[in-house]
C-alpha cells in the first residue's frame, strides 16, 4: 500500500470505523458533565439573574469579560496558525490546521455565550442590531462595545465557513468510504457534491485561498476591537493606544499555546507520529516563545506610559497591582515560563511542551483578570475603591465552558478526520517527486 493509501486509512478508520479507544470515554465523559453543569448555571442565570454572580460596585465586569477575553483570544490564535500561514506557504501548517481550526470554532462558541449571558436580559439581544422600530432607538454607532458585537458574530461565522470549507474534499473520502445508506447520504450532502474534478479542484483552492485572506485580518480587526472595549473608557488602566496591539499579541500567545497542549497528547493518542513530527513542535515553540517576548514588550510599555503619562491615579492603580499576587503571576508565565524553549532540546519534550503551554494559559487568564478586575476596583477615587470575589456561578459556568470545549473537540476527532487529509496527499506527493 502507498504511503498516500496508508494515511488516508489511518485518518478515517476513528470517523468511519469508530477505532477509538478507552481514552476518548475517559475524557468525553468528564466534559459531558462539566457541560450539563454549564447548562445548570445558565439556567439558574436566567432565574435568578446576574446577581448569581459575584459583580457589583465598582466591579461590574468580573468572570463573564474575563473569559470572554480568554476564549476569543484562544480562537484568534487558531486562525492565526491556519490562515496566515496558509497565506505564507508555511508546508509545515498542513498537519495542523485542521485541529486548529476546530480549535477556533469551538473556543468562538465559548467566548460567544458570555456576551450574551452578561448583558443580564440575554432574550433582548437584538437591540444591539439597527433594524427601525416604532420607539425610534438606535444602538450608539460609536461605541466599541457594539463594534465588539458585530466583530464576534462576524469572526464565529466566518470561522465556521473556514472549517467547514476546509473539510470539504475530506467529507468527500468520507462519504466514498462510508458504510450504510445513511452515513453515506449525509456524507454527500455535507460534500457538496464534490467528485476531485480538475476543475473543482481549481475552484476549490481559488475560493479556499479568498477565505484565508479574509480570515487572517480578521483575527487582527476582531482582538483589536476587544482591546477597544478598553480602551475606550476613562478608567485608569484601561484609556491607552497600545490597548489593540497588546490584545493581539496576547491573543496570538495563548493560540500557540493552545494548540500545543491539544497537539501533543493527540498526536500519541491517533498515531500520528508520522505526520505530526518533531520539526512541528519545534517549529510551534519557537512562536510561542517569539510571541512571549512579543507580550513582554507590551508589558514594558504598559508601565512606560503609566510613568510617563503623569496622572497620579494611573500610577496610583499600578502600583496597586504591582503589590498584588496577579500580576507577578501574570509576568512568571506569560514572560519567563516561555523563555525555556531558547533550548531546541525542552522545545521537542512533550512533557515542557504541555507543562509551559499550560502555564502561558493561566498566565493569559491572570493578565485579563488583572485587566478587568484590579483596575475597576481601584479607581480615581478611594472611597469607591472595592473589592470582588467570584461566586460559585462564576466558576461553574467558567468550568463549563471549558467542559463544552474539551466535549466538542472530542466529538470532532470522534465523528470527521483530525487531520487535513488532501494537504497531507499533496505533501507525501511532492516528497515522492523529490
Amino acid at each position: 500500500m502507498s504511503a498516500m493509501g496508508a494515511m488516508t486509512d489511518q485518518v478515517l478508520a476513528v470517523p468511519s470505523q469508530g477505532g477509538v479507544g478507552v481514552w476518548w470515554w475517559w475524557a468525553f465523559i468528564p466534559s459531558a458533565a462539566l457541560t450539563l453543569l454549564l447548562a445548570a448555571a445558565i439556567g439558574w442565570l436566567f432565574y435568578r439573574g446576574v446577581g448569581v454572580w459575584g459583580i457589583g460596585y465598582p466591579v461590574a465586569w468580573g468572570f463573564a469579560i474575563i473569559n470572554y477575553v480568554w476564549w476569543i483570544g484562544i480562537a484568534s490564535g487558531g486562525t492565526f496558525i491556519s490562515a496566515f500561514f496558509f497565506l505564507l506557504r508555511a508546508e509545515w501548517r498542513a498537519s495542523l490546521s485542521r485541529i486548529a481550526e476546530t480549535m477556533t470554532l469551538f473556543a468562538a462558541a465559548c467566548a460567544a455565550i458570555y456576551p450574551i449571558l452578561h448583558l443580564g436580559r440575554p432574550w433582548l439581544f437584538y437591540w444591539l442590531l439597527p433594524y427601525p422600530d416604532s420607539m425610534g432607538l438606535w444602538p450608539q454607532f460609536r461605541s466599541p462595545l457594539l463594534w465588539d458585537f458585530y466583530a464576534i458574530v462576524t469572526y464565529v461565522i466566518g470561522s465556521l465557513l473556514f472549517w467547514y470549507f476546509g473539510m470539504i474534499p475530506d467529507l468527500a473520502s468520507l462519504r466514498d468510504a462510508a458504510r450504510g445508506r445513511a452515513r453515506r447520504l449525509i456524507f454527500a450532502l455535507l460534500s457538496l457534491g464534490f467528485r476531485g474534478s480538475a476543475r473543482q479542484w481549481r475552484d476549490y483552492h481559488a475560493s479556499y485561498g479568498v477565505l484565508a485572506a479574509v480570515m487572517a485580518p480578521l483575527v487582527i480587526s476582531v482582538h483589536s476591537i476587544v482591546g477597544l472595549d478598553f480602551a475606550g473608557g476613562q478608567t485608569p488602566g484601561w484609556h491607552s493606544t497600545h490597548f489593540p496591539p497588546f490584545f493581539v499579541f496576547g491573543a496570538v500567545l495563548s493560540g500557540f499555546a493552545m494548540v500545543l497542549l491539544l497537539t501533543v497528547p493527540l498526536r500519541r493518542l491517533l498515531g500520528f507520529e508520522a505526520y505530526i513530527t518533531d520539526r512541528h513542535f519545534d517549529v510551534l515553540a519557537r512562536l510561542l516563545l517569539t510571541s512571549s517576548l512579543c507580550i513582554a514588550y507590551a508589558y514594558a510599555i504598559e508601565a512606560f506610559f503609566v510613568f510617563y503619562g503623569g496622572e497620579a491615579a494611573e500610577r496610583s492603580q499600578f502600583l496597586g497591582r504591582l503589590r498584588g499576587t496577579v500580576y507577578w503571576g501574570t509576568i512568571l508565565c506569560n514572560v519567563l515560563a516561555p523563555q525555556f524553549f531558547w533550548s531546541r532540546r525542552l522545545r521537542l519534550r512533550p512533557t515542557w511542551l504541555v507543562g509551559v503551554s499550560l502555564l502561558v494559559l493561566a498566565g493569559m487568564w491572570l493578565e485579563r483578570f488583572g485587566i478587568v478586575v484590579a483596575v475597576l476596583r481601584h479607581t480615581r477615587i478611594p472611597s469607591a475603591w472595592g473589592g470582588y470575589h467570584p461566586s460559585f456561578w462564576d466558576w461553574a459556568t467558567f468550568l463549563g465552558t471549558i467542559g463544552l470545549f474539551c466535549m466538542g473537540i472530542l466529538l470532532f476527532l470522534r465523528f470527521l478526520p483530525a487531520l487535513s487529509m488532501f494537504e497531507t496527499r499533496e505533501l507525501l506527493a511532492k516528497g515522492r517527486r523529490a
